[in-house]
């Protein structure tokens, strides 16, 4: 692959485009005027016909009308831009049938592993059950209970202790159930 190098004027023209004005300006095309080492290019208005009032007002309105199609025209193109985009960036046929393959594929296994639940034989009966929830609301409300009497007893000591709760915990030992991260589950 060939490399090439566009030299480009302080003002952005390349310099096959500052030659090209040279060039017109030379045939009389285009004006030029030099200030210093700066070069303006204008066109020359003598080869256009004076024009009047109505035409300009004429010209004037085409170039609102076009400009109006124009941007619509870009709206137009932003909107497919977009669409586009979001075609893009959507899934071809051949990802969404993979994907459908792979959910058909977790969804039996779903079912076999159900399957194999609902006909095990060493289920949990009913009466149990219950016996292990009634046993779990008994020491969780123990344990609430507990708590509550072991916080009154140590808030009675700390009313006539001079040091925090905190140097009371470490003096006596006292670990408590936020020390290890635990909390009372709901009943």
């Amino acid at each position: 692959m060939e490399t090439r190098t566009v030299h480009k004027t302080p003002c952005g023209l390349t310099k096959a485009a500052v030659k090209a004005l040279e060039q017109l300006a030379q045939d009389g095309k285009i004006k030029e005027k030099v200030y210093g080492k700066q070069k303006i290019y204008f066109a020359d208005q003598s080869q256009f016909a004076a024009i009047g009032e109505a035409e300009l007002k004429t010209l004037d309105s085409q170039t609102c009308d076009l400009s109006d199609k124009f941007q619509n025209v870009q709206q137009s193109c932003r909107q497919m831009e977009a669409e586009l985009k979001e075609l893009n960036n959507s899934m071809t046929t051949q990802e969404i049938s993979v994907e459908i393959a792979a959910l058909n594929e977790e969804c039996s296994s779903h079912q076999e592993r159900l399957k194999k639940i609902k006909s095990a034989t060493n289920h949990v009966a009913p009466e149990d059950k219950e016996k292990v929830y009634n046993e779990r609301k008994q020491y969780v409300k123990e344990w609430r209970k507990r708590k509550r009497m072991a916080a009154d007893l140590i808030d009675a000591v700390l009313d006539g202790y001079p040091k925090s709760r905190k140097q009371f915990f470490e003096e006596v030992g006292i670990e408590t159930d936020e020390d290890h991260k635990v909390t009372i589950p709901d009943l």
